[in-house]
């Protein structure tokens, strides 16, 4: 049985937690001690504590996340109930800051703060160690533990820790340095300063072991990939040397950055394996200087154009609502303008107000209220009242199911056909779908489909059959077969009069 136990709650089976493997991986002497039990935040807590006391562990090491907290903070509760005497230490992001406001640090024995990597080590070997006449207790750790920042050379790299089963159902996290050089406010990178780069030699030495495993899914954890255009060219150049069927990997990207070098490589990809997730969170440039985001906005576009049109990359661009000083009227121009980049997703997010980021110097100036429960997401600020609010987060989830999913590749862009805004023409149809289906969860493919079909004819007064075409086209993309009964409706009669009328 393993005295040391290293879990999380994963928001999904199919995310790997990354950080447990670091830290199983420089445990040193005390690996062959530990292991790993990951859950995810669908199960019961009371099965995850009787999973995890079944091991009988001395120690217990949770990763606390934004995602997670509220579950974790019940495991820990019950586990400190059944078990007074197991040692429970925290870290990650949502435990790192803050931590006198938390109850689940209330809870447990230690928390070790920042990157845990090497000091998780030296707390368990003092904590574990056997005490006797020779060998006295140590100084006890106070409650919390600041761990310094590792040299990257000093940490073992953790990929070998990935299992078959890992390899063959999940993603792989992936990361060639740390740290961000930006300095934004609502993002927790902003704290991770300098920019710290693994040895490349032995970083891709890593990646090819993984691929020689079978290894399909690669998604880089680094915060700015293409920083280092000499980094980043190289890794892409290694990937695509060993290129096979069904390989992906996707990088978050500086929107402006794009030299020629990385442009010639990209263009090499097959359409479609390679991901940017491009972080671009506003286009108002008195709403960028108040969250100290610094950005190019002609050679962001200019990048975006060139990707569309000359590689096969797709693009997953983040806007936010809610940050201090954007109104939904600017918000609604910086969409459109995205929009017309081309990005084949754009993924819109409600500021958080995540612990220890300096976005809160703006709560007076602008109200910005959020919500006290994980995750902390703003409910209204000056500019955008709570209702307001309420119909931004609902045009967020609809863009999510209709545009992002895949499903309505065809149909979406007939919403602001004939030249018409892009933000307004969804958000009138995310108002009509709220009142209407009166949810934005739990909704079937078929009943969205018809939603649509009804909103786009009866509403927009768009020809059935051009929109029964286009919905056909969106259903059968996926390999389904049949079409829904109101299509098939929509269809037969318009062609049964179309043949009378020729007769």
């Amino acid at each position: 049985m393993p005295e040391i136990v290293l879990s999380t709650l994963n928001a999904k089976y199919i995310h790997c937690a990354f950080g447990l493997r670091y830290l199983l991986a420089n445990l040193g002497e005390l690996q062959a001690r530990a292991a790993i039990a990951e859950f995810d935040i669908n199960q019961r807590p009371l099965e995850i504590v009787e999973a995890i006391l079944a091991r009988e562990p001395r120690l217990v090491g949770f990763g606390v996340y934004i995602w997670n907290v509220t579950q974790t903070t019940e495991v820990v509760a019950l586990l400190k109930r059944i078990r007074p005497g197991l040692i429970v230490i925290l870290g990650g992001p949502e435990v790192s800051y803050e931590t006198e406001q938390q109850e689940v640090v209330r809870l447990a024995d230690h928390v070790i703060t920042g990157e845990a990597d090497l000091k998780f080590a030296e707390v368990c070997r003092a904590l574990l160690a056997p005490v006797s006449a020779s060998c006295p207790q140590p100084a006890p750790f106070p409650k919390i533990i600041a761990a310094e920042i590792p040299s990257p050379d000093r940490i073992a790299l953790p990929y070998e820790l990935y299992t078959e089963a890992d390899l063959a159902h999940r993603i792989l996290y992936v990361e060639a340095s740390r740290g961000c050089p930006f300095t934004c406010e609502f993002c927790l990178s902003s704290l991770d300063i300098p920019v710290r780069a693994f040895a490349l030699e032995a970083f891709l030495l890593e990646m090819e072991k993984l691929l020689a495993r079978g290894a399909t899914q690669f998604k880089f954890v680094d915060r700015t990939f293409n920083l280092n255009l000499q980094t980043s060219r190289a890794i892409l150049e290694f990937f695509l040397a060993r290129w096979r069927d069904g390989l992906f990997v996707h990088f978050e990207m500086v929107p402006d950055r794009l030299p020629e070098p990385l442009r010639e490589v990209l263009a090499k990809f097959p359409p479609g394996a390679v991901q940017l997730e491009v972080g671009v969170q506003t286009f108002d440039e008195t709403t960028s200087r108040n969250i100290s985001r610094r950005q190019n906005y002609a050679k962001m576009e200019d990048n975006f154009r060139h990707l569309r049109a000359h590689t096969g990359v797709h693009i997953h661009a983040d806007l936010i609502v809610g940050l201090p000083g954007e109104s939904v009227e600017s918000f609604g121009s910086g969409f459109d303008r995205l929009v017309a980049m081309g990005p084949q997703e754009i993924q819109v997010g409600i500021l958080k107000r995540l612990r220890g980021t300096p976005i809160v110097r703006h709560d007076a100036e602008f109200g910005m209220i959020y919500s006290p429960h994980p995750p902390y997401e703003i409910l209204q600020n000056k500019l955008i009242g709570f209702a307001a609010m309420q119909r931004m987060r609902r045009f967020a989830r609809f863009w999510d199911l209709i545009a992002n999913s895949g499903n309505f590749t065809e149909t979406t862009p007939l919403l602001w056909d004939g030249g018409a805004s892009p933000f307004a023409s969804f958000l009138r149809l995310a108002d009509w779908l709220g009142a209407r289906i009166g949810r934005h969860h739990s909704i079937a493919l078929a009943t969205l489909a018809e939603s649509l079909f009804l909103h786009l004819t009866d509403e927009r007064g768009l020809e059935k059959s051009r929109v029964a075409d286009a919905l056909s086209h969106d259903w059968h993309r996926r390999g389904r077969k049949e079409r829904p009964a109101f299509l098939e409706k929509a269809v037969v009669p318009e062609v049964a009069s179309t043949q009378r009328s020729a007769s």
